[in-house]
């Protein structure tokens, strides 16, 4: 597993102009050997959160009918807003039983987005960057996350649920997302064949061992790492008594009840038990979220799905007192049209939507930025999409202003330059 104290630090080098520039401090610290996180106590509204898990629903979930309700307007669409545990605050009656929970969550209703395009949208939202065309790949968020952040026990730093993460780019193998298919299903890779014994196994990997050792006379040093890291990740996990957080079989039929028997609710089940064993970054994936058409039927099987998972999951991490220390986030590449279309949908918009966070420090209630009066335009507080990546950095403790350099030798920040942290969000 990746036990290095920094992350990913093997695929990135200090620079001269990083140990100079008015940011420098993390990384001279790190040059000489001090731990980063004793360096950002000192930064306004200090960060509380230790994970991540993100809830990416592809396809651009409706604003409108969910975290953004405009009511008595012509784009209010078929749901009406309820009032929540957080004075003022009201949400989509899609959500009831997340609604008794924002007082441990908050809104922002003001992103500025920048593409209507799904592939576009997606890799900005996931990476803080612009699509580009060249052959720079930019890591994805949980990849960034685990990069700066030391690993805790033996389990993968970064557990992918239901679809595959971003990939980590320049970060390197170390940080790319162990994925897992179905939540609660073991992983056929990680245990040996039927017929073949513990010892037999054993032994089989020690042949591949040295079968590697000679091919490294043949490849690239950097190709044989990558090769080695994954190889040794999968036999550290195969060995280890934590591999039992992916098991679902054990818990109590009750908690699965109230999570709700959906892949949704497993998954969400899973990213708690994930957190509670050390994961620092869990991403579930989900998609149908692209609704051109019977966007009320779609939304109302959405909300019966995700309601009672999202509310388990912050009512439980709060009974624990692991929720300060967990940030959850809720979102999509873009919203809907506020106008509902001739086949009783909305299409892509991308001028303003919302995002759903909870835990991690978050001022409980708070709601940043609003939209205009249909759900058309940020109206006041406009949140760039990169400020979303600097605010989840902020909340885990992380610069984003940080630089590396990638194998190229090319300086890159975390995320985008210009990216700003929404400290307002902090208690």
């Amino acid at each position: 597993m990746m036990n290095n104290q920094y992350g990913c630090q093997d695929y990135y080098n200090t620079t001269r102009r990083n140990l100079l520039k008015g940011a420098g401090a993390a990384s001279l610290a790190t040059f000489l050997g001090m731990p980063v996180r004793d360096l950002v106590a000192a930064a306004p509204k200090a960060a509380t959160a230790e994970h991540v898990i993100l809830f990416w629903n592809g396809g651009g979930m409706s604003h409108i009918d969910t975290w953004d309700p405009k009511p008595g307007r012509p784009t209010a669409g078929p749901f009406k807003p309820i009032k929540t545990s957080a004075s003022g605050v009201e949400i989509s009656e899609l959500f009831p039983k997340t609604a008794e929970q924002m007082h441990h969550a908050a809104l922002i209703r003001s992103i500025a987005g920048t593409n209507g395009d799904h592939g576009r949208a997606t890799y900005e939202l996931q990476t803080s960057y612009q699509m580009t065309g060249n052959s720079t790949v930019h890591p994805g968020l949980g990849s960034i996350v685990v990069s700066q952040r030391d690993s805790l026990g033996d389990l993968p730093a970064f557990v992918s649920i239901g679809g595959r993460a971003p990939k980590a780019g320049y970060l390197g193998q170390t940080c790319e997302a162990y994925y897992v298919g179905r939540p609660g299903e073991r992983d056929p890779y990680l245990t040996f064949p039927d017929g073949i014994s513990q010892v037999q196994g054993n032994k089989r990997l020690d042949i591949l061992a040295k079968m590697n050792l000679r091919k490294t006379k043949q490849l690239s040093s950097t190709e044989m790492k990558a090769a080695e890291v994954a190889l040794n990740d999968a036999v550290d996990l195969m060995k280890s008594p934590a591999l039992a957080a992916f098991e679902l079989e054990k818990e109590d039929p009750k908690v699965l009840a109230r999570y709700g028997e959906t892949e949704f609710g497993r998954a969400a089940l899973l990213s708690k038990k994930l957190v509670e064993t050390g994961v620092r970054f869990v991403q579930v994936n989900r998609g149908g979220f692209d609704n051109h058409s019977n966007i009320e039927d779609a939304m109302n099987n959405h909300g019966a799905t995700m309601d009672p998972a999202l509310a388990s999951l912050i009512e439980d991490l709060s009974v624990t007192g692991m929720i300060d220390k967990t940030l959850i986030v809720m979102l999509s590449e873009f919203g809907r049209t506020p106008r509902v279309n001739d086949n009783a949908g909305r299409d892509h918009w991308a001028r303003v939507f919302s995002c759903f966070m909870a835990g991690g420090g978050i001022k409980g209630g708070t709601v940043i930025g609003s939209s205009d009066e249909d759900g058309a335009m940020p109206d006041e507080n406009p949140v760039q999409v990169s400020d979303l990546h600097a605010t989840v950095l902020h909340a885990m403790g992380i610069n984003p202003k940080h630089e590396i350099t990638t194998p190229q030798g090319r300086p890159m920040t975390l995320v985008r330059k210009e990216a700003k942290p929404i400290v307002d969000m902090f208690a």
